[in-house]
């Protein structure tokens, strides 16, 4: 039976950076010397910037990129679409309307039936905080606040840890008052790769960027304890 492997980003990849680095060290957790790999954008409307900045950057690699529309789908298979993937990364933007349209179109219980199957998922920002049971969100006008996501990884998350600057401080509250459970940051630049449910490892393609996990601690200062994780800066071959 495949592993089941997500690998989020904070921030970072081909829709904040230059690098290639994060890019392809989640093509080649597919094991594959070409592998298929779909973007999902639905969180940024679908625009067409984020879908010029994916075709425009795998263009670079050996792969086989799609996309695939809620808008303007290409198919009515869209569970069978996504199963003859080898990977799917999804996008930043509003994470709540993101949810909201997988789960009328069924795209939720479809990346279920992915994860289970050894796809290879992903995403940054709002595709970062989805997978977990909760993520910090910043979809409502307003101060950041946890929203359900799908379950597939135990924990909160938060994305972009040092790039946006209440997320920090947002974070370590509600983890402190009980709101939030022990959850996951990372850095932009930063990225966290699980198998099957557990923590692999931290990846970055900054040097300074790191990731941490963020836990409540009554004995601790502010009652909330950061650990940092241990963190490789990745390299070009």
């Amino acid at each position: 039976m495949a592993a089941r492997q997500l690998f989020v980003l904070g921030g970072g990849g081909f829709l904040m950076e230059k690098s290639p680095l994060l890019d392809q060290y989640f093509l080649a957790l597919t094991g594959q010397p070409r592998p298929r790999v779909c973007f999902l954008a639905q969180a940024g409307g679908e625009a067409p910037e984020q879908l010029l900045r994916f075709y425009s950057a795998h263009a670079r690699y050996d792969c086989r990129p799609s996309h695939l529309s809620l808008f303007r789908p290409h198919t009515a298979d869209l569970t069978g679409f996504l199963l003859e993937q080898d990977a799917i990364f999804v996008g930043g933007g509003n994470t709540r309307s993101m949810l909201a349209l997988w789960r009328e179109w069924g795209i939720d219980q479809a990346l279920r039936q992915a994860y289970e199957a050894g796809i290879v998922l992903g995403g940054i920002s709002a595709g970062m905080i989805c997978w977990f049971e909760q993520g910090l969100t910043d979809s409502v006008p307003g101060a950041l606040r946890p929203l359900a996501g799908l379950g597939l990884l135990a924990g909160g998350a938060c994305p972009h840890y040092d790039g946006e600057a209440e997320r920090r401080p947002s974070l370590r509250q509600l983890v402190a008052d009980g709101r939030m459970p022990t959850s996951w940051a990372a850095d932009d630049s930063a990225a966290l790769h699980f198998v099957d449910g557990c923590f692999e490892r931290a990846v970055t393609s900054r040097e300074k960027a790191r990731a941490w996990q963020v836990s409540r601690d009554p004995t601790a200062p502010q009652g909330v304890l950061e650990t940092a994780l241990p963190t490789t800066l990745l390299t070009l071959d």
